[in-house]
């Protein structure tokens, strides 16, 4: 999508400079949000690098599977990573070079809605037409992810909310992001496990710590994280999602995507 007439959210040059220099966590969406047009440029992952050298947790939230996650928490400069839409948090502890996962459902339960959700994708895919499973689908663990823009022809909004209609119907919870439609039984979403991962390896309690967390998405599926941390912000390519979330970013950057970020980045880091 293209940004169409902006709306009156401040520029992230109204962020209290005293804020950012408060800040001990910068929270981050991947998709649309890092990535620039499907791409990890070097601008953005440079920017990981430098926010992670100046001292502060860098955490990606984000809809992407448990087999990326893997590689990101390993091989990137950060913290720890939320995956799957709150599904499960890892963390890699480099001295004893082990890879820590939790879920949030255990293994039964897990086994469960796994059956439950390659039925559901059977009647998505017969139902809805232009329709595809996500090509990382054979990574995930937790959830189903259905494409709608990311390799495939982008679907009209009335196919999405099809989409969106048959997980409903089928007793499941789905987010749309800005390249897929991501569902799951369960209770957990981005926010819900964010809590879990401070308490379980920041020992904080989420709620207490806020102020000092800055959270930047680009789609419905953050609205809860957007929700909850006054120092949300939006990189530009939020604003045709602005209808559909309900408490949108407090902020905005004047570039979409990972330029978006390192734009925010740059703005952090100023003032440190």
């Amino acid at each position: 999508m293209t940004c169409a007439a902006m709306p009156a959210l401040p520029s992230i040059a109204a962020i209290p400079p005293a804020a950012l220099r408060a800040l001990r966590w910068v929270l981050l969406d991947i998709d649309d949000t890092l990535t620039s047009e499907g791409r990890l440029e070097a601008g953005a992952y440079a920017a990981l690098e430098r926010l992670r050298g100046a001292g502060l947790e860098v955490v990606p939230i984000t809809g992407r599977p448990a087999g990326w996650c893997d590689l990101i928490a390993r091989l990137w400069p950060v913290s720890a990573v939320v995956g799957e839409n709150g599904a499960f948090h890892m963390r890699y502890h480099r001295p004893t070079r082990t890879l820590e996962r939790r879920f949030w459902q255990d293994e039964g339960p897990r086994r469960e809605a796994r059956r439950r959700l390659d039925a559901l994708a059977a009647t998505i895919l017969a139902e809805v037409p232009g329709t595809a499973l996500a090509s990382d689908q054979r990574y995930r663990e937790c959830d189903l992810a259905v494409d709608v823009a990311e390799d495939v022809a982008p679907l009209p909004p009335p196919a999405v909310e099809r989409v969106l209609a048959l997980f409903a119907a089928a007793g499941a919870t789905a987010k749309l992001s800005s390249i897929h439609v991501n569902g799951w039984f369960g209770d957990w979403d981005k926010l819900a496990m964010t809590r879990r991962l401070f308490r379980d390896h920041f020992a904080a309690d989420l709620d207490a710590v806020r102020a000092q967390a800055l959270f930047v998405g680009d789609s419905p599926n953050d609205a809860p994280m957007f929700a909850r941390f006054p120092l949300a912000v939006g990189v530009a390519n939020v604003l045709p999602y602005l209808d559909r979330i309900a408490a949108p970013p407090a902020y905005v950057t004047a570039s979409p995507g990972g330029r978006g970020f390192v734009e925010l980045a740059e703005a952090i880091l100023s003032v440190r």
